[in-house]
């Protein structure tokens, strides 16, 4: 590939969380009716350009996960449907997390659309992981960050880190 195409385009509503090592975004390619192949290769193609050592799943379904592979990004897939049960999948994407910032990785972490859950699963990330002191910052914060207000299926999975089982 040549020309302004070669560095690809960056997902749509891609925000850092935390500056050069994990950002948000919805699905590369669009989510639902509006995914594209052409768009999804375009972005997937961006993330490898910038750097990204990682991209975390987090849709219910693989959708995308082969994208990954064709160019060469590695990938984790952490499904987290709406009927998933928060206490038995957070620990392991955070403890991910984690293990991706102590190796000095570029993450991003993504699901259809920069929606409540994933604003609630990475603000619930920087409270349980002791980089924000109580939830209320937390969501502020990242409200901030995101420039979008977090509803309450968000505001329920940062509720939930005090039942979690704290960083290892």
């Amino acid at each position: 590939m040549r020309g302004k195409w070669a560095a690809g385009i960056s997902p749509r509503n891609f925000v850092w969380i935390v500056k050069d090592r994990i950002a948000v975004s919805e699905r590369p390619g669009g989510y639902a009716r509006n995914h594209r192949r052409v768009r999804r290769q375009e972005e997937v193609i961006w993330l490898r350009e910038q750097g990204f050592d990682r991209i975390v799943s987090l849709l219910a379904s693989p959708h995308n996960l082969h994208a990954y592979d064709d160019l060469a990004m590695q990938w984790t897939h952490f499904p987290f449907p709406p009927h998933a049960d928060p206490h038995e999948v957070l620990p392991e994407i955070f403890a991910h997390l984690r293990q991706g910032l102590g190796a000095g990785e570029r993450v991003l972490v993504h699901m259809e659309e920069l929606g409540d859950r994933v604003m609630g699963v990475l603000a619930a990330f920087l409270l349980w992981n002791g980089m924000l002191p109580t939830g209320p910052q937390a969501i502020s914060i990242l409200e901030q960050i995101v420039q979008k207000q977090m509803g309450p299926a968000g505001r329920e999975i940062v509720a939930m880190v005090p039942e979690l089982p704290p960083p290892a």
